[in-house]
């Protein structure tokens, strides 16, 4: 494994691609109480009021609308899915009694009976449909429906005449999706309409959770105050105070595998990571995913065995759209590959990051079964400045270049930082003026992002939904695909995802993924930087405190 951190670490073994086979999944018939639920030892208070940090979402809480971590990490609390991730990485039923396959595109879904909305509704079939069809539909633009792109009834088609509104110009649903049928109350089909190996895997993600009747009434008036079925609920009418904080209480009626151990979770958006360090620090806060970069070098010797310093499965890069002035055609190709091998990523993970980065040699995570650090072409993530000097005169032979080079950022998540000595290495390697541009907050920064109006490249990156390469590849380049933001298209590469995602054996798939890969290290749609430990801690008297696979703490372990 390709390893240049030499800080202790605990390996996290995760699953590799679920492969949709004919019988039964694994998943069928886990048992309700999960492998991942402690006992309440320690000394802890079942009704303590745990604290932690967060931001404040970009969207209302509507989970098929919600494609960001600061809205993620509130609706996995309080919603539950078919299945959940334990901290490794391996599924485990939730809502789902089993989960079974005919063949590759044909899955059976059986409910356990008895499972509530915390508005006193039944979780049944038809909650699961509805939602999935409402996140399908084109007419509604959800940010994640895309993931439903590989059921029966979800359309691709750009269309040759490329006029909104024509039966020929379709991304989604019309209506409701024919792969979507009920059996009865507890049961529903999925028709998929192409092989997705690790669709079942896929479905502990937040886009296939199942909404309560009354979502439908008003979308929008639910997004503020949502029902929900997992762990957690809302405080009240006013738990959500935009711009500082969410509060949850914990759901009495949820008999899944994540039963809080502790009585509700506040999530404190702060405007910086340092303030919540400060906080921890201080003791006003009891748990936190993320050390400022002002205090990587003291945070493991400051917190002693209360530091947290381990692998996830997230992936740091930025962006810079095809639209923008000299980054479209031959000429954008060159720049892209120019500025990737002006960036000192070996000293930058070194100094900024005191090692809990390690520089990027593709565009997935170490800790996801089928990565390689030998892909053809990943020399162009290698800091070579008389290449990058080379590949850039290329460029300006074709059109001279212009103005400045700009890496937006939000000054909420701690990335001025790195995002300065990313620029200063471009701006000293090539010679051009070269900086970030810093938004307030990452609900500012991503608004921009997706509605397509921000003029300079931005930082990107990747927290993985579910533990498997496609899920690092597909909803980030291929054609049309939700979190593209910088609208990539490549046919050769979708087509390998095709292959890949429709093998029932894991090395083809992988094989596939790899060249697939390989093209994106010529395009460099993105531009990979370093994979990413999750750093963070927890204050004196916390307990059960556990990071998983993602990143993001099992906050219904936690007590106090």
């Amino acid at each position: 494994m390709h390893r240049r951190n030499t800080l202790k670490r605990t390996k996290i073994a995760l699953a590799g691609i679920a492969l949709l086979a004919a019988g039964s999944l694994a998943l069928a018939g886990c048992s309700g109480s999960g492998s991942g639920t402690p006992s309440a030892s320690g000394g802890g208070s079942s009704t303590a009021i745990i604290t932690t940090n967060g931001s404040e979402p970009q969207n209302p809480l509507i989970p098929t609308n919600t494609n960001e971590v600061g809205g993620g990490k509130i609706l996995d609390e309080i919603f539950a899915g078919l299945v959940y991730y334990d901290a490794k990485g391996e599924p485990q039923n939730d809502m789902a009694e089993s989960i079974t396959t005919e063949d590759p595109q044909h899955l059976t879904i059986k409910l356990k009976e008895g499972q509530k909305f915390t508005d006193g509704t039944e979780v049944k079939a038809d909650n699961f449909i509805k939602a999935w069809n409402y996140g399908a539909q084109s007419e509604n633009a959800q940010l994640s429906g895309y993931f439903f792109e590989d059921i029966e009834g979800f359309q691709i088609n750009d269309g040759p005449d490329g006029e909104a509104g024509t039966d020929d110009d379709i991304y989604g649903a019309v209506g409701d999706m024919e792969g979507l049928q009920k059996v009865d109350d507890y049961t529903f089909t999925v028709a998929l309409n192409k092989p997705a190996s690790d669709f079942a895997l896929r479905l502990g993600y937040s886009a296939f959770y199942p909404l309560p009747d009354v979502a439908f009434e008003d979308m929008d008036a639910f997004g503020q105050n949502p029902i929900g079925n997992g762990p957690y609920k809302l405080a009240g009418d006013d738990a959500w105070q935009h711009d500082v904080k969410i509060s949850l209480v914990k759901n009495e009626d949820y008999q899944g595998g994540r039963q809080a151990q502790n009585g509700g979770l506040d999530i404190i958006f702060y405007a910086t990571q340092d303030a919540a360090y400060a906080d921890l620090q201080g003791g006003n806060v009891d748990v936190i995913d993320a050390i400022p970069p002002a205090a990587l070098a003291t945070f493991e010797s400051e917190l002693g065995d209360r530091a947290v310093n381990q692998p996830a499965a997230i992936f740091q890069s930025f962006t810079v759209p095809e639209r923008l002035a000299h980054f479209s055609g031959e000429e954008g190709k060159l720049r892209r590959q120019a500025i990737s091998m002006a960036i000192n990523r070996e000293e930058i993970t070194k100094v900024v990051f005191q090692g809990t980065r390690t520089p990027a040699s593709d565009f997935t995570s170490p800790v996801i079964a089928g990565w390689s650090d030998s892909l053809a072409g990943s020399e162009v993530l290698a800091y070579n400045p008389d290449e990058a000097k080379k590949l850039w005169a290329q460029a300006d032979a074709i059109s001279p270049w212009s103005g400045s080079f700009q890496i937006a950022y939000n000054s909420d998540g701690g990335h001025q930082t790195w995002v300065d000595a990313v620029t200063n290495s471009i701006k000293n390697t090539l010679g051009i003026d070269a900086s970030g541009a810093p938004y307030v907050d990452f609900a500012s920064l991503r608004s921009e992002v997706t509605g397509r109006t921000i003029q300079t490249a931005f930082r990107t990156g990747w927290q993985a939904d579910y533990p498997g390469l496609y899920n690092f590849l597909g909803p980030l380049y291929a054609t049309n695909a939700g979190s593209n933001d910088g609208d990539y298209s490549n046919p050769e590469f979708d087509a390998l995802l095709t292959a890949g995602i429709s093998s029932t054996d894991p090395d083809e798939a992988n094989a596939d993924f790899q060249k697939a890969q390989e093209i994106l290290l010529q395009d460099l749609p993105a531009t990979p930087l370093w994979y990413s430990n999750v750093t963070g801690g927890y204050a004196e008297g916390v307990q059960n405190v556990e990071f998983g696979w993602n990143s993001v703490p099992l906050y219904y372990q936690i007590t106090k």
